[in-house]
């Protein structure tokens, strides 16, 4: 079987690793890649929203399955592309792939079907929207409603900070047309918990717990970032948790997009807030999440081949999804400055560390060949380091460990990636 990957970042680099592991699997090819992807694929200089070229190279390349890995290409309509033209392809169509691409959309389908989520508005008017923040309790929080990279959401504190926020996301277009219609929703405390999940149409399998850590800095403190780091299981994500979601958030969406008329079949990422009044949908994503793919395809058991199928094909239900007993932590190594300004074409060194290591793997996100064939950062967030462990403080333990392997420039992370496993004990 022949496989292309769409995308170039350190969930791409994950997928391909396990898609990789798959005997069913003898060629896999990756637009566009990067330096990591490299080793495991052969790299297309296809760019993820060039829906014409991709569907063009499947064809002319007998490409047997596709599997979609971002967000963009996705809301976009790719799979639509593909499946006109009579080719496999993994990730929901343009019309279940609004789960990710509104917020204002998916916050209206909880509302409708009764699906745990904090309290809203949706404004497309700035001067309504204000109207409405002067009358509000505080903190609250404004979300770009389309797609902004993980950082369209602003928590305020104050009405001051609010004010603000409505101008950076409505008027100034921080996040450009992803602002035209602007979420308030209500400020929910407690933990945050990720839940990947396969799913097919009408069934939905749950893929191991994670969390993610999106401030740039220690201690929670600066700017949101894509991620800086995950570890999977969360403690937190208890039976009693699960239970729950099992029976008011996990299927109730499935069923819900199916009766919308807008059947899903692929990935389902669950935000979820652990809040005093029990779990709440923080957000949807419609496809695998990063990092959180990094700590949790590593433990996947099965094939990823013969899971993905099952997705398109309506028959999940015949499959039993297993992960490793073991757990995983992930620190990303991101070039000083990031999410703001950075160096770009730094060499990188230490990658032989990780060879003929199992335990261990170093997950490229922003990284390229340079004119004299040496990998250099490429982006803000440039490796996933990612250890697993027999338990969370093992992983956590080993994952560090393996962050003095690596050595580049303007090198970056986070210290305390994992530390509410301390909290939980």
């Amino acid at each position: 079987m022949k496989v292309l990957i769409v995308g170039s970042g350190g969930r791409e680099h994950a997928i391909a690793t396990a898609v990789a592991k798959s005997p069913r699997v003898e060629k896999i090819y990756c637009a566009p890649g990067n330096a990591g992807i490299a080793s495991l694929a052969e790299c297309v200089n296809i760019g993820a929203m060039e829906f014409d070229k991709l569907v063009a190279f499947a064809k002319e390349n007998a490409i047997d399955f596709t599997i979609i890995g971002m967000d963009d290409p996705l809301v976009g309509g790719v799979v639509d592309a593909f499946e006109a033209e009579g080719l496999k392809v993994f990730g929901p169509r343009k019309n279940a792939a609004i789960l990710e691409g509104s917020k204002a959309f998916s916050k209206d389908l909880m509302k409708k079907y009764n699906i745990p989520t904090a309290a809203y508005e949706n404004f497309d008017n700035p001067e309504k929207a204000i109207e409405y923040l002067k009358t509000a309790k505080m903190p609250i929080v404004l979300k770009a409603d389309g797609l902004a990279l993980g950082k369209g959401v602003l928590i305020c504190n104050t009405l001051e900070e609010a004010l603000a926020g409505v101008k950076e996301i409505m008027e100034d277009k921080k996040f450009g047309t992803a602002g035209n219609t602007m979420v308030v929703e209500e400020f929910m405390t407690g933990r945050e918990v990720s839940v990947l999940s396969f799913v097919d149409g009408k069934t939905i399998q749950i893929m191991s717990s994670a969390q993610d850590h999106k401030r740039a800095k220690d201690g929670d403190e600066g700017l949101n970032t894509g991620g800086m780091g995950t570890f999977s299981p969360s403690p937190f994500y208890t039976a009693e948790v699960d239970e729950f979601c099992q029976k008011h958030i996990y299927q109730a969406t499935v069923d819900a997009m199916a009766a919308e008329g807008r059947e899903f079949k692929g990935v389902i990422f669950f935000g979820l807030m652990l809040t005093p009044d029990g779990p709440k949908v923080l957000e949807y994503n419609a496809r695998f999440g990063d990092p959180e793919t990094q700590v949790v395809l590593p433990r996947l058991k099965n094939d990823i081949i013969d899971v993905m199928e099952a997705c398109i094909d309506g028959t999940l239900d015949s499959l039993k999804l297993e992960f490793e007993d073991k757990a995983a932590v992930c620190v990303v190594l991101a070039s000083d400055g990031y999410p703001l300004a950075y160096e770009k074409g730094l060499p990188i060194t230490g990658f032989e560390n990780f060879e003929g290591k199992e335990d261990y793997f170093c997950f490229h996100a922003g990284t390229k060949f340079n004119e004299n064939g040496e990998i250099v950062t490429n982006g803000g967030r440039v490796l996933g380091i990612t250890a697993t462990g027999d338990d969370l403080k093992e992983a956590r333990a080993k994952a560090y460990a393996a962050t003095d392997w690596i050595s580049f420039a303007n090198k970056y992370m986070r210290h305390d990636i994992g530390k509410a496993i301390d909290d939980a004990e």
